[in-house]
């Protein structure tokens, strides 16, 4: 009797594998009739049936959930690492106005003029810090003293021209 059961559940479940199956292709194709003819003849209906075959199975949804969570950490990573930069920047930055205030201080005053014009170069060499290059990439214009990190950043430019 257990056995006439499992069949009867078996046979149910093919059931509605296959109901979600026709429900699947029928979405698919009426997605198709939305493309342009030359889209809709390169699908065939086979090639549907196996789009649907491969979305009732899960692997799919699985592949495409670890992907999107592969983004999210590298997207982190990469906000938290520009983080981290500006921060260095902008220490760097109050340590170098520091540094020419110091100057300034300890500066005889006729070679004021002079030391500023030094100090104001050195200040607009060091503040460019991320520059707009071919559209919507960034690059990193970098001074000596960098960390290892930005070495690597400045390879990878380097490579990039």
């Amino acid at each position: 009797m257990d056995r006439y059961a499992a069949a009867g559940d078996e046979a149910a479940d093919r059931a509605r594998q296959q109901e979600r199956h026709y429900q699947l292709l029928s979405a698919l194709q009426s997605l198709v009739k939305e493309l342009p003819s030359s889209f809709q003849q390169r699908l065939s209906y086979t090639t549907l049936s196996d789009l649907a075959l491969a979305l009732l199975d899960g692997t799919v949804f699985e592949i495409v959930q670890g992907l999107l969570e592969i983004q999210h950490l590298t997207e982190k990573s990469l906000y938290n690492q520009r983080l981290r930069l500006q921060n260095e920047h902008r220490v760097l930055r109050q340590t170098l106005r520091q540094k020419h205030l110091e100057a300034q201080q300890s500066c005889r005053p006729h070679n004021l003029p002079v030391l500023q014009a030094a100090q104001q170069r050195e200040l607009e060499a060091g503040s460019l810090i991320l520059s707009p290059c071919r559209g919507e990439q960034w690059l990193m214009v970098l001074k000596t003293g960098c960390s290892q990190e930005q070495l690597e950043v400045k390879d990878f430019q380097q490579k990039l021209t």
